[in-house]
């Protein structure tokens, strides 16, 4: 499998990133940049949530009707939804119309907003491990699934949350910046 490819700009990117424009922007400009914040990470969270068997490009081409239809992903906001709003989600084809995760997302956030300020970023971030001085020379080495991904999963579900799977929480970690995937020769790297 090729690990890198060269863009239209001669940058050599990851090649997940294929020649999708979006995509590109995407890894240039978020993909394992650090991002803090609660409504951001339970904005990262519950797109995670939604990629859940799609691809992550089905997401990232919705997001922009996402953050509408979730009220910008304020956990204060989205903890009020009931099920009149679950039923609105369901019948809005500009996202992934899945009563699970939805109601999962609702859940979520209602968590989100029983916690103190700051207290989700903190507790995401606590599972960071430690920086490597090896990057991935190839997709190959990179994980699906780490010790920490996994902790991080069983805490968060031991807290309630829903649709935060190991694999789903090491995505998270890696768009968020909590580790750096970027492959060696990637100008990001």
């Amino acid at each position: 499998m090729i690990s890198l490819l060269t863009g239209p700009d001669a940058r050599d990117r990851c090649a997940w990133v294929g020649d999708d424009d979006e995509y590109r922007r995407y890894h240039d400009e978020e993909w394992g940049t650090p991002l803090h914040g609660d409504r951001a990470l339970f904005e990262k969270m519950a797109l995670e949530g939604f990629q859940a068997g799609l691809s992550w490009i089905t997401i990232l081409r919705k997001r922009p009707r996402f953050r509408e239809a979730f009220a910008g992903f304020e956990p204060e906001v989205v903890a009020e939804f009931d099920e009149s709003d679950v039923e609105r989600l369901m019948g809005d084809a500009g996202i992934v119309r899945n009563r699970a995760k939805i109601e999962a997302t609702i859940g979520n956030a209602r968590l989100v907003r029983g916690m103190a300020e700051g207290e989700l970023d903190e507790l995401m971030w606590s599972f960071t491990p430690a920086v490597s001085d090896t990057r991935p020379a190839a997709f190959a080495d990179v994980p699906a699934v780490t010790p920490e991904s996994t902790a991080l999963s069983k805490e968060l579900r031991r807290r309630g949350f829903r649709f935060v799977g190991p694999t789903t929480m090491y995505a998270l970690m890696q768009s968020a910046g909590m580790v750096d995937d970027h492959i060696a020769g990637c100008w990001r790297a």
